[in-house]
């Protein structure tokens, strides 16, 4: 199912309202496409919110696997509120394993839900992660539409080019990037 803002707030609402009935406690970090749309900067509906990190004694650790608990909550809560399974993706975890870009945690903006933290990524690791999927997805994909509705400044893309090509340093990755980011300023 596709979510628009104020269903993806309701769902995690109820979320941090069942865990906080459970004597339950979690920290997430979302980036994607409804961590944008949290944050009211794109205005489209998104399937899934991607999780690429939990937090634990404030320290990033990884979301694979999320924690049963939190998962079983969640999928009730799909269920319950008809948001689909899923709703909850800690496919971007692997991010982790790479790095995030330097001042990121200083960065999340933070949202409280009872028995549930969200912590979001910044407009500017956004752009980063939406230049790399881009590249990985062409310019016909989701993450390029979003580029183009963030519309990144010069300072922002080079940023974002850095720590991309920290990720993937093959000459061939470099050039695809350039060119989408040639394509961004074409637009604007």
């Amino acid at each position: 199912m596709e979510l628009d803002s104020a269903t993806l707030e309701n769902g995690l609402i109820v979320l941090g309202e069942l865990l906080a009935d459970r004597g339950l406690y979690y920290e997430i970090v979302g980036i994607g496409g409804r961590s944008l749309l949290l944050l009211s900067q794109i205005d489209r509906s998104t399937k899934d919110l991607d999780i690429v990190a939990l937090v634990k004694e404030k320290q990033f650790v990884t979301a694979e696997p999320l924690p049963k608990e939190l998962l079983q909550a969640a999928e009730e809560v799909g269920n319950a509120l008809e948001l689909g399974t899923g709703w909850l993706n800690n496919g971007p975890t692997s991010l982790l394993n790479l790095g995030l870009p330097p001042g990121f945690m200083e960065r999340m903006h933070t949202r409280y839900y009872k028995g549930l933290t969200i912590h979001l990524a910044d407009r500017l690791d956004q752009i980063g992660f939406k230049l790399f999927a881009s590249v990985d997805q062409g310019r016909q994909s989701k993450h390029f539409a979003d580029l183009v509705t963030l519309k990144p400044s010069a300072e922002e893309l080079e940023k974002a080019k850095t720590w991309c090509i920290s990720h993937d340093v093959s000459k061939i990755f470099e050039t695809e990037i350039n060119s989408a980011i040639e394509s961004l300023n074409a637009l604007s």
